[in-house]
């Protein structure tokens, strides 16, 4: 699933993430702030909360995207359904990867870094600024959609 990180990145077999949590997200604007309260509990248990203030700036905004732009307009939402976007954090030693799953096929769009006036669009361009890269790919075999991903690079521990 996450092919294109591998460059830069240990092994990505299993027993070379150290540490990894995910969580599903409701259809709703308000897992925006649940996909945060997840995502400072992960990083405190993790003992890297020093970096929680970029890590949810940026998970704010892929939670964000996904909800605004990857789920059918006006489509009814059936609870029995599993939900449609997923948060995934991945720790390596001295990498943390932020995931974010979404039903879309289509390409995550970045606008004009000097767009600063538009209402909306800066999501992608924060999201560059704050992490040490990103990028997405689609879903293969039984998945649909694509993953949006932004890396993190950690302190070494003593």
């Amino acid at each position: 699933m996450l092919e294109p990180l591998r460059q830069g990145l240990p092994p990505l077999d299993p027993a070379a993430v150290s540490s990894a949590a995910s969580c599903a997200l409701p259809a709703r604007l308000e897992a925006v702030r649940e996909a945060r309260v997840f995502t400072r509990k992960t990083l405190d248990q993790w003992s890297i909360g020093e970096r929680f203030d970029d890590v949810c700036l940026v998970v704010s905004e892929l939670v964000t995207n996904a909800l605004r732009h990857a789920l059918p307009a006006g489509a009814p939402r059936n609870p029995e359904q599993a939900p449609p976007v997923r948060l995934h954090l991945m720790r390596w030693t001295e990498r943390l990867v932020c995931a974010v799953r979404d039903p879309s096929h289509d390409s995550p769009v970045a606008c004009d870094s000097e767009d600063f006036a538009a209402e909306s669009g800066r999501g992608l361009f924060l999201v560059d600024s704050f992490s040490d890269g990103w990028g997405w790919h689609p879903l293969a075999g039984t998945l649909h959609g694509k993953v949006v991903w932004a890396l993190f690079r950690l302190p070494p521990t003593s």
